[in-house]
């Protein structure tokens, strides 16, 4: 009998995306618009995702999130006190909050 070995070509995994430019908190006032940004080392991170506290955001028509190549933009439209709180983005296992 022949022994049969499988051959698998070399798989690499691609590098994580991590933060290289973190939030920076944004003051307001009640009405107006929040605007938070944050750079990734490279684009195409699929697991990237914003939070206010605990809560996961979804872009919808009071929470606007953006890609534009590495950069990612939240805006929180018309804010109310109930908006009061961190804000954080998350990729992978990295973190950035304001």
């Amino acid at each position: 009998k022949a022994d049969l070995k499988l051959c698998c070509p070399f798989h690499e995994e691609a590098a994580a995306a991590t933060i290289v430019e973190g939030l920076r908190d944004v003051a307001t006032h009640e009405g107006e618009d929040a605007v938070f940004e944050c750079r990734l080392t490279q684009e195409a991170a699929q697991d990237a995702q914003w939070f206010l506290g605990d809560v996961p955001l979804q872009s919808n028509e009071m929470n606007e999130i953006r890609v534009q190549g590495t950069r990612h933009s939240l805006i929180l439209r018309k804010v109310t006190l109930e908006d009061c709180g961190s804000v954080s983005f998350k990729v992978g296992q990295h973190l950035s909050a304001a």
